[in-house]
């Protein structure tokens, strides 16, 4: 076992905060890239706006003439939304795919330091493919949630919540149920998140496994084969890939639970709120423009959360694996640099060659 998993638990990173001090120093990236992710989600929003206006103000001209001018204005309009969408998703992708590049490669880095300067206990006690994997396999994991997976999770999250509040302010009554409805999703889904993350620390624990049995071979390949041990080996390794794969089935399995819970729960819970939006319009309380604005916003809320669940699981994989590259970067060495070093005393003598050469 890693002397690394040995240390405190107090010690050890337990979320994405381990990622902190990488991110500081690209804050002003950060900022423009969450002004851009607003941006786009307000302009994702305000397409709902620019609908109803078509049908209500549309369709409703009394002549051909206003009609068709209504129209064009209007599609005019929902043209620039769409253009602005465009520009502002672009312009956020790459920002956040640089933060993701860069605070990567800045960890990597970090890790790699770090390990050079450990003592020899620490190389005698901590496999050479444990280290490799949190290197490699872990700073990918971290790699996609923060250059992917959490913007996709922060614009979706400022589209739902503030479809939700346009609903709200639209259908207040209506939409009071849903959401009495969708604070009842809360509790099991965090008690699916808890299990989610531990079984992903987990799995990323066996994947180190199956790569520090592998270095270990192929380091002494040629004492495997002169000892006729390759078939021993291959089982060893076999068993350690079997270990992993149970793990992921098993952090696969309660998430595509916690998947398909949030996404049934909340998919009920909208499809309410549009049955009553349907009535109201039969009752002519609504207008058509309005009922389409509505089904728009129920849309994009219905969406979120669905992505929401995805990038939670996301979320909590790379919250295992940072606590595995924190690891690495808190263990200590034994052996120190004095606080305040002296320098060496000069040679009084010339050495045996001086003289020699005298």
């Amino acid at each position: 076992m890693s002397s690394t998993t040995e240390r405190p638990a107090s010690k050890q990173a337990r979320s994405l905060s381990g990622l902190a001090p990488f991110l500081r120093p690209y804050r002003g990236r950060i900022a423009l890239a969450l002004l851009l992710l607003v941006l786009a989600a307000l302009a994702t929003l305000a397409f709902p706006i620019a609908l109803r206006g078509l049908i209500d103000a549309g369709f409703g001209a009394s002549s051909p003439g206003e009609r068709l001018m209504a129209l064009r204005e209007h599609f005019l309009a929902m043209f620039a939304v769409g253009a602005a969408l465009g520009v502002f998703s672009a312009s956020r992708f790459y920002m956040v795919t640089w933060l993701g590049e860069r605070v990567t490669a800045d960890l990597r880095n970090a890790v790699y330091r770090h390990v050079l300067r450990q003592s020899p206990e620490f190389f005698e006690t901590t496999q050479t493919g444990e280290v490799l994997s949190r290197i490699t396999t872990d700073t990918t994991v971290v790699q996609t949630v923060v250059g992917s997976s959490l913007s996709m999770g922060l614009r979706n999250t400022v589209m739902g919540i503030g479809a939700l509040l346009m609903l709200v302010v639209t259908n207040p009554y209506v939409m009071g149920q849903v959401l009495g409805i969708l604070l009842l999703i809360v509790a099991p889904a965090l008690y699916f998140g808890r299990r989610v993350r531990k079984l992903s620390r987990a799995s990323q624990d066996r994947v180190a496994d199956t790569s520090a049995i592998a270095a270990e071979v192929l380091n002494a390949v040629t004492v495997v084969q002169s000892y006729t041990q390759e078939a021993a080996e291959s089982r060893r390794f076999d068993a350690a890939s079997e270990a992993a794969f149970d793990t992921a089935r098993k952090r696969t399995k309660v998430r595509s639970f916690m998947v398909a819970f949030i996404i049934t729960a909340v998919f009920g819970a909208m499809l309410w709120g549009l049955y009553q939006g349907t009535q109201a319009v039969i009752a002519g309380r609504i207008t058509a423009g309005h009922l389409g604005q509505t089904v728009v916003y129920v849309t994009l809320l219905v969406s979120s959360v669905a992505v929401l669940a995805e990038v939670w699981g996301d979320v909590l994989r790379a919250a295992g694996a940072t606590e595995r590259l924190v690891e690495l970067i808190e263990a200590r060495s034994p052996v120190a640099d004095p606080p305040a070093p002296r320098p060496l005393t000069p040679a009084s003598g010339r050495g045996a060659g001086g003289s020699a050469t005298g």
